[in-house]
């Protein structure tokens, strides 16, 4: 689904002390701190390719090139100001939902979480790593997306960032198999930020795995129904995206983000598994 997340990152210089052995070290030893003990989704540990790529590097790119979006948007007159009731509706949801990320990745706990609306009809919403959502207008009004709904898709792309995935498809791309097993081996820092530039590009395109939109799935309904959002909105979502497909041919959205019935018949699966956190965020 995701217009967010991989960044261009300039060319890391080796006297940053980073090596690829003490990566690759870090990478096994994260492996086992990258789920947390009380989730009550079952979606594993996070990919422990995602440690051979610096995340400050990756972070700190996703921060300029939103930047740079919104001085695009702000540039056509289609930023949403802080007084615009749809981009308070947004900023009201996050506020809600981002206390429960830290568990799923302790780095969000120092990330500058931002929240923007975009005018424009493009179906799309995305959280670049580091934090900084934007929705388009266009998935807001076309789909009609209530207040558990806009949760949904929120926690679905927050889910993303939080489980480094674009991270970590930068780090497979160098290579697979025994490639990414020899850490000392993983390119070097100047071809990284080469590869990381080349992917950034591709951000505003970028298809992650089945099971990468499983997790983030499933990491997003557990952050809305902790939040108090009802997770039987994740499927009536699901169901508005199918048909606006169907009535519109490709959207944006979907076409990083596709629908179909497994999908739905997981997010069913995975609803007694949340009901009682969200009728005790209810209760409180």
């Amino acid at each position: 689904m995701c217009t967010r997340c991989d960044r261009p990152v300039s060319a890391i210089s080796a006297a940053s002390g980073w090596n690829p052995r003490r990566a690759f070290l870090l990478a096994a030893a994260g492996a086992a701190l990258s789920a947390p003990a009380l989730a009550q989704v079952d979606v594993g540990n996070a990919s422990v390719a995602r440690n051979l790529v610096p995340a400050d590097r990756i972070e700190a790119a996703g921060v300029q090139q939103y930047g740079q979006l919104l001085e695009q948007a702000r540039a056509k007159n289609a930023l949403a100001g802080d007084s615009n009731p749809q981009l308070q509706r947004l900023r009201a949801i996050a506020k809600r939902l981002i206390p429960f990320a830290t568990p799923w990745n302790s780095r969000a706990r120092d990330w500058k979480w931002e929240v923007n609306l975009i005018g424009s009809k493009q179906i799309n919403a995305f959280c670049m790593p580091g934090g900084k959502i934007a929705f388009f207008t266009g998935i807001l009004e076309q789909l009609k997306l209530t207040d558990d709904e806009v949760a949904m898709v929120m926690g679905h792309e927050m889910a993303h960032a939080l489980r480094e995935h674009a991270r970590a498809r930068m780090a497979k791309s160098a290579g697979t198999g025994a490639a990414l097993s020899i850490g000392a081996q993983l390119l070097g820092w100047g071809q990284v930020g080469d590869l990381a530039a080349r992917a950034g590009t591709q951000l505003l395109t970028l298809k992650f795995s089945r099971s990468d939109e499983t997790e983030a799935d499933l990491v997003g309904l557990e952050l809305a129904a902790r939040a108090g959002y009802d997770p039987k909105a994740s499927v009536s979502l699901w169901k508005k995206m199918a048909a606006a497909s169907k009535n519109q041919g490709s959207l944006n959205f979907l076409s990083t983000h596709p629908s179909g019935p497994d999908r739905i018949t997981k997010l069913e699966a995975n609803l007694p598994k949340v009901e009682q956190l969200y009728r005790d965020a209810k209760k409180s």
